[in-house]
């Protein structure tokens, strides 16, 4: 039988194996949870750089014809002959028409014969008038004589001045039943043929003529636009270019862009009460004739240059269930942070940051799903992969 001392050795043997089993366990998992700790994930970054980039506005217009005439005749008859190819150039001066003028030569014939009368007739009462003058000095007449010579004389001064204003008369209607092309351009179809009765001034054109080395594209801009521009202008935040002058670019209707640049020429200064907007008209060389007059175009035109614009790539965007836009951002410590944005447009495949980025954030573009707010990262330089180069911003 043991005595109690060997029992009370062999009990605190047993407590003190039991505590090292415990403490043994203990310190396995942790151990092992130590050893198999996963590293930081890896996310892709953009470094933010602000860049140039010129500022454009993209609005819809039409084509007109920079000079157009519609040909009228100024006298009236029969249409005797038409002398243009339909759709051709003609030059200013051109005779496009004659109408008959037998009864024009006619009249031009009989105010020439009347002042050949009133001349005739001039002569003989200028002697007449001199003579008594002569004849006053020493009384052989009588002053009612003498001024009533003169007043002949003068009579037949002025029937002759309105004889040939007559002739005047007579001989530009015999020049307008040669219809001219009051400019030069491009001609459309005749409206009347040959044998045809016209009306001096009739509302009806013959034809019409327009000007196609040199097109107007009339487009309209709100005045809300118009203030937004002049106050970013006057704040800086747009500058315009070396020259000053707005360039326009053309956007055809089928998706082409056209080759030659135009230039601003004007903005009315009425509003339109109706839309709220104003009228721009540009200009543009048309030297093919490629633009004809009623074409749908869009007009690009230049506003200035952002000089500080700060782009990031769309997916490196989200949105919030409040609809506000955000972009993970790795701080200075590697960790992330949300960052609430203000986002002005799209530029392509980047969207134009007004607020809430700075120069040298680092944007998460490529691993959001690993990017949780307040955890380490580790960096990965995407900027050369997005580096694309400047883009026109266009505002609708």
């Amino acid at each position: 039988m043991r005595s109690p001392a060997s029992i009370k050795s062999i009990a605190a043997a047993g407590i003190l194996a039991l505590a090292l089993l415990s403490s043994g366990c203990d310190q396995q998992p942790a151990a092992a949870s130590s050893a198999h700790q996963a590293p930081p994930p890896e996310v892709g970054v953009v470094v933010v750089k602000p860049q140039q980039v010129p500022i454009t506005t993209e609005l819809p217009g039409r084509t007109s014809a920079r000079l157009v005439a519609e040909v009228r005749p100024q006298v009236g008859g029969i249409l005797q002959r038409r002398l243009f190819t339909e759709g051709a150039d003609v030059k200013a001066g051109q005779v496009l028409y004659r109408i008959d003028d037998a009864r024009y030569r006619a009249a031009y014939d009989s105010a020439a014969a009347a002042l050949a009368k009133a001349e005739a007739n001039l002569a003989p009462a200028r002697l007449k008038a001199d003579r008594l003058q002569d004849l006053i000095k020493i009384h052989a007449v009588s002053q009612q004589d003498c001024d009533d010579a003169a007043a002949a004389a003068k009579l037949a001064e002025a029937e002759v001045a309105a004889a040939r204003a007559a002739l005047e008369t007579a001989r530009i209607n015999l020049a307008y039943t040669q219809v001219k092309a009051p400019i030069s351009g491009r001609i459309g179809r005749s409206a009347v043929t040959t044998g045809a009765l016209v009306t001096a001034n009739q509302a009806t054109p013959l034809a019409t003529i327009q000007q196609l080395d040199t097109v107007y594209v009339d487009v309209t801009q709100s005045t809300a636009e118009l203030l937004r521009l002049q106050r970013e202008l006057a704040g800086g935040t747009l500058k315009t270019g070396a020259d000053g002058q707005p360039q326009v670019q053309l956007v055809l209707e089928d998706g082409s862009k056209y080759p030659l640049p135009g230039t601003l020429k004007f903005s009315d200064v009425t509003v339109n009460r109706g839309t709220g907007s104003v009228a721009l008209r540009t200009l543009f060389p048309n030297p093919q004739h490629l633009l004809l007059p009623g074409m749908y175009v869009r007009a690009i035109v230049q506003e200035g240059v952002m000089p500080q614009a700060i782009l990031v790539p769309q997916q490196g965007v989200s949105h919030n269930p409040a609809g506000s836009a955000v972009a993970m951002v790795v701080g200075p410590e590697g960790k992330v942070e949300p960052r609430t944005l203000q986002i002005a447009r799209a530029i392509g495949e980047k969207w134009l940051v007004s607020r809430g980025l700075h120069p040298g954030d680092q944007v998460i573009v490529e691993g959001l799903q690993k990017a949780r707010p307040g955890a380490t990262v580790k960096v990965v330089d995407l900027s050369d992969k997005f580096a694309t180069a400047p883009q026109k911003i266009a505002r609708q």
